[in-house]
């Protein structure tokens, strides 16, 4: 267990703790804790902050609701900073985007962009629930609800036998995109992660190694 005596905290008795989404790795939030509400985050599970502009404890979601559920709290190197990776329920910004950090400052003009994944896409469908945009195809879905999107991945597994069954290839590949993305769609409406889907799946390719160990077929 680590001392937290060791923590090297600030003349006001502060340290920052940069908070960072476990699922994206996305850096949600830079605020700052004093020995009380780092001790009430470990003791409770989720994320408690020192306030500044209050000068009183607060408990990040206590009247939002967007609670950060701790995975684990780091220090760096010289014990004077945390990260808190957290498994989070709604924006971690006040303004109600998904990170406090959007503002641009300054690029250099070279397109770091990383290669679209399916990660990508959920992220984007997670902030269309939040961020419903007028005329977005994905903002129609969510506004019809569950029945809309389960009628909609009826519809395109459909189409994917279809175009399988034809043996065309640039159809089902289009097709199963389709289906991807209403799937996405339906995991978000459900608040299910790519991570759970990962695990549940993960958990199958243990239990099949186990019965080929054992010779039993599976």
């Amino acid at each position: 267990m680590f001392d937290l005596d060791s923590l090297v905290f600030d003349e006001q008795g502060l340290i920052p703790a940069i908070v960072v989404d476990v699922e994206t790795g996305a850096v949600l939030t830079m605020a700052y804790m004093n020995r009380e509400s780092l001790q009430i985050s470990i003791d409770e599970g989720r994320t408690c902050f020192w306030s500044r502009s209050r000068n009183e404890i607060w408990r990040k979601g206590e009247t939002s609701g967007n609670f950060q559920h701790i995975v684990s709290i780091t220090t760096d190197c010289d014990n004077d900073a945390l990260v808190v990776t957290v498994r989070k329920r709604g924006p971690a910004c006040h303004t109600g985007a998904e990170s406090c950090f959007f503002g641009n400052v300054y690029r250099d003009g070279t397109d770091y962009s990383e290669p679209f994944s399916l990660e990508t896409l959920y992220n984007i469908i997670k902030d269309r629930k939040s961020n419903r945009k007028p005329g977005s195809y994905t903002t129609y879905l969510f506004e019809k609800g569950l029945d809309k999107i389960l009628k909609k991945l009826g519809e395109e597994s459909t189409e994917i036998i279809i175009a399988a069954k034809s043996d065309d290839k640039a159809e089902t590949i289009y097709e199963l995109a389709d289906y991807i993305y209403h799937a996405m769609v339906l995991m978000t409406e459900m608040d299910i992660t790519p991570n759970e889907v990962l695990k549940e799946l993960a958990s199958r390719h243990c239990k099949t190694t186990e019965n080929n160990d054992t010779g039993e077929s599976s």
